[in-house]
């Protein structure tokens, strides 16, 4: 515990740990007072976010920034999947779908454009393994067609639409399972020497001990659940008090705080020169939920839910998830970036986010 406490005594961010009990303290004896809940839940997130970063970063020394990435992808996604389910056992399927669609664009254009801006600014210029990132902009391409469909074959005027969606859904989840399965075998197995990060300078900092991390990695994603959890209760009347719509909510502000902890990971590895490990937690965490995740919701919601849940988006949802998508091939195509790349990158996800401000969609 050593390096832990000492981490603790010298990293002001993580004073703020003190929010942690705090805000169970008050979700317990004020239920009611939501935007307080909002604000320490935030407070909260942060520094366990600051834990999850130093953990990861101490695993990725052991395993190589392609298994660190993809752990931290993992971890960080199991808060937004267990909010999810408890969202899909209450059929609340269009939260559910907000949640989804808005993991998959903060995560390939805020949490990518930021990396690239903050690294920018450190490091004149900084290189990547683009083979792994053509394949995990692959595997968004993928899932974006397969969202496409439901919501094509809901446009036709039949009878039988809402069926044949259903049907096509439920194919379609077991297809991109696969298709992610194989890709997982493709980077780590077969071809893990394509997809190795390149060679880094030492850092002057060790890294935690393995086991420390490891635990540190299991406790803090559980506080990050829990903590997540008061949030998603409280944000909705929050965000009314700040005046903010639902479909900001859902899609811009649920996001971010739901993938701080990694994006503090991504941020951290931009800075210190590692962009294998950032554009590896990003878009591996923006593919794992488009062909893991909202697969397996669809599935598990035939045991839990109400009735089953499709694939069937918003086409608004479905372009900004296709746009976010052709972005992230064409900044990374080169394999080389700079901090105005990421400002552009930052400017699309602006874009979105100004229009779901001012004229949120009609969800269904």
């Amino acid at each position: 515990m050593g390096p832990l406490l000492k981490e603790i005594r010298h990293n002001p961010m993580l004073w703020l740990l003190v929010a942690v009990p705090v805000v169970f303290v008050a979700a317990a004896l004020a239920p009611e007072a939501h935007t307080a809940l909002f604000v320490l839940s935030v407070l909260a997130i942060v520094p366990l976010a600051g834990l999850l970063s130093h953990a990861t970063e101490s695993v990725a020394a052991k395993t190589g920034d392609a298994a660190g990435g993809l752990l931290n992808a993992t971890l960080g996604n199991l808060t937004e999947l267990v909010i999810a389910l408890a969202a899909l056992g209450a059929g609340q399927y269009t939260l559910v779908k907000a949640s989804i669609a808005g993991a998959i664009v903060t995560n390939t254009l805020f949490m990518l454009g930021a990396s690239f801006l903050l690294g920018g600014l450190k490091y004149h210029l900084q290189e990547f393994n683009r083979a792994n990132a053509r394949l995990q902009s692959g595997l968004l391409f993928l899932a974006t067609v397969a969202l496409l469909m439901p919501s094509a074959i809901a446009e036709m005027d039949s009878t039988s639409a809402a069926a044949a969606t259903q049907k096509l859904s439920l194919g379609l989840a077991v297809l991109l399972i696969i298709g992610y399965g194989l890709g997982l075998l493709f980077t780590l197995g077969t071809h893990r020497e394509v997809f190795a990060g390149a060679e880094h300078d030492q850092e002057n900092e060790a890294p935690w001990p393995i086991g420390l991390a490891l635990a540190t990695l299991a406790g803090v994603t559980v506080l990050v659940a829990l903590v997540s959890e008061i949030f998603v209760e409280s944000v909705q009347k929050a965000a009314e008090a700040f005046g903010m719509t639902a479909a900001f909510v859902g899609f811009i502000v649920v996001a971010l705080v739901g993938a701080a902890a990694e994006m503090a990971s991504a941020f951290s590895g931009a800075r210190k020169n590692r962009l294998d490990l950032s554009v590896g937690i990003a878009l591996g965490s923006a593919s794992q939920i488009a062909l893991f995740v909202a697969p397996v919701l669809v599935l598990v919601s035939y045991l839990i839910g109400p009735s089953p849940m499709d694939l069937q988006f918003w086409p608004g949802a479905v372009v900004m998830v296709l746009f976010a998508t052709i972005t992230a091939m064409f900044v990374t195509n080169s394999g080389r970036s700079a901090w105005f790349i990421g400002v552009l990158v930052l400017m699309v996800y602006a874009i979105f986010a100004m229009t779901l401000y001012i004229l949120p969609p009609a969800v269904k």
